[in-house]
């Protein structure tokens, strides 16, 4: 399993980031991001200590663990400098937090973070067609989501993702141990959400090509 999108004590997540990784690790996830809910306020602090924890770590795990951060809820106009300013804190992976149907996202957010190149878009509910060629053409990924609510638009997603030929991915949004899940209970979730039996390889293919990406970027 190659989970981008969990949440640790930083922001509203149960685990220190060790914890939520030895616990990924022992499950036989192969590669987690820690990407923690962040605005304006936070992104300094949290981008950082995460990037320092990993590194302090790196050595001594068998899972790939990458520093990130969740764009949560800011005005879409800044999400792009947000974006960057991530990236430059030690984000390894950038994750917007979408237009999801179950919180009052403001309308724009899944534009903004296209048009920043965000690596991942999560949950972006009831994306539009228009935004969702944008995505194709800036290589901004759409995640398929395993959090209950988020996962209420899973299907509309993966339905405009596949008749369009966006990139999509599968994560778990983790915010207790008890969220992650297996490569296997994944692959089901993919196939709830209307992705055809063939089509799912490709999608966890999808979350290795993000990770070579990110390897390239540093």
């Amino acid at each position: 399993m190659i989970d981008l999108h969990t949440h640790t004590l930083f922001s509203d997540g149960e685990l220190v980031p060790a914890e939520l990784i030895r616990r990924a690790e022992a499950i036989g996830y192969k590669a987690i991001a820690l990407t923690d809910h962040v605005d304006s306020s936070n992104i300094d602090l949290v981008v950082p200590r995460i990037a320092a924890a990993i590194k302090k770590m790196r050595d001594y795990i068998s899972i790939e663990a990458i520093p990130g951060a969740e764009i949560t809820h800011a005005p879409p106009r800044i999400i792009p400098d947000l974006v960057k300013e991530a990236r430059l804190l030690g984000a390894g992976i950038v994750v917007v937090h979408g237009e999801t149907l179950v919180e009052p996202v403001a309308p724009g957010t899944n534009r903004a973070a296209i048009e920043s190149n965000a690596d991942i878009l999560a949950h972006p509910g009831l994306i539009s067609e228009e935004d969702i060629l944008f995505a194709k053409e800036n290589g901004v990924t759409l995640e398929i989501t395993a959090r209950k609510g988020h996962s209420l638009s899973n299907g509309h997603v993966a339905a405009m993702a596949m008749r369009f030929g966006a990139p999509i991915c599968i994560n778990t949004d983790a915010h207790s141990p008890l969220d992650l899940i297996t490569r296997d209970f994944a692959r089901k979730i993919l196939l709830a959400s209307g992705i055809e039996g063939d089509r799912v390889e490709s999608v966890f293919e999808h979350s290795k090509a993000i990770i070579e990406k990110i390897r390239r970027r540093d």
